[in-house]
């Protein structure tokens, strides 16, 4: 197989991370909107609450040996989680990630974004920070920084020619899950229809190594290691139409993830919810962002900007739910 190689040397040791709260204590400050923002406060809230990323980040393991001149998006989220989890305040302003925006990706403080691309543009500048000032790394190196080793897996392509039936295996990092969900009622629905082998034809044929030429051939992606934290996006922009797919997807508190492996035999590989992003808006352009955390006392916490409500696990469980974040 492609794309699979054993790193050198681990940049974080496993056996460094730890999944649960190190520190029970009551929920952090709200977030102020300072502009068209929600867009961003959801997705600090949300990565504020992954238990394995918060214990990292208040260690401060990472800026004592930074030497990073400028912008650092690991000492900004170090410096930031610190400031919403040990605020006395209701709710703080997130100035520093809105100061250095333009190097996080495009977005603009004043002009609504996607949680999802903000989600993705952050943790590519955090992976970006874990590896700078080492030059010496291969690719698999990579993939041991603390970000890889929380958020990031393996998927596995599987191509079978449907002329000579040889099998070709294609590996790739992934730090998040998009499912379509176009006709899925829900989450497990949508994870079947991610890994139902789908026909490469047409335009799409496949490059036989055996028959040289383009072939029809069938294409099979699981996932092949999984990853400390799995983040799925229901896809609720129509690819059609770009309207808002605003059906209801049902989610579960507890999701085994073992049906949608490489090896869907073995072991259950049982995940909890801790994070729920939700868009509200009848377009995907506008709206507004909102999201449900679990924090380390184990209660949930409605967050909307500024406000910082508890809640029950049913009225999680209701939501239009846009991105998801469970933790194993």
């Amino acid at each position: 197989g492609k794309g699979m190689t054993p790193p050198q040397k681990p940049l974080v040791p496993p056996e460094k991370i730890c999944m649960d709260w190190r520190q029970k204590r009551r929920p952090g400050a709200g977030l102020y909107n300072l502009g068209s923002t929600c867009y961003l406060n959801v997705i600090l809230q949300c990565l504020t609450y992954t238990p394995p990323l918060a214990n990292y980040l208040l260690s401060r393991q990472h800026s004592r040996f930074c030497r990073q001149q400028g912008f650092c998006m690991m000492c900004i989220m170090e410096d930031h989680v610190r400031k919403v989890l040990y605020s006395s305040a209701s709710a703080i302003r997130p100035r520093a990630v809105i100061r250095d925006l333009k190097f996080i990706g495009e977005f603009k403080p004043d002009i609504p974004g996607d949680a999802y691309e903000f989600l993705r543009c952050t943790l590519n500048a955090m992976q970006t920070a874990c590896l700078s000032g080492s030059s010496d790394l291969n690719v698999s190196s990579e993939e041991t920084t603390i970000i890889h080793q929380i958020f990031g897996g393996f998927l596995r392509s599987r191509v079978t020619c449907l002329n000579c039936k040889t099998v070709s295996d294609f590996y790739k990092v992934f730090m998040d899950i998009l499912l379509k969900i176009k006709g899925a009622s829900s989450l497990a629905t949508a994870l079947e229809g991610f890994v139902t082998p789908k026909r490469l034809d047409g335009r799409k044929r496949f490059k036989c190594s055996k028959c040289k030429k383009k072939v029809a051939a069938s294409k099979t992606v699981t996932i092949h290691h999984a990853p400390r934290v799995l983040t799925v996006c229901l896809g609720r922009a129509d690819d059609q139409t770009s309207r808002k797919l605003s059906q209801v997807v049902v989610y579960p508190e507890y999701l085994n993830l073992r049906p949608y492996m490489s090896d869907p035999l073995g072991e259950p590989l049982l995940y909890s919810l801790y994070a729920v992003v939700v868009h509200t808006g009848h377009t995907c352009l506008g709206g507004h962002f909102f999201c449900y955390t679990k924090a380390s006392n184990e209660q949930w916490y409605k967050m909307n900007d500024v406000s910082v409500d508890s809640c029950d696990i049913r009225t999680v469980l209701e939501q239009q739910a846009y991105l998801l974040f469970y933790t194993r």
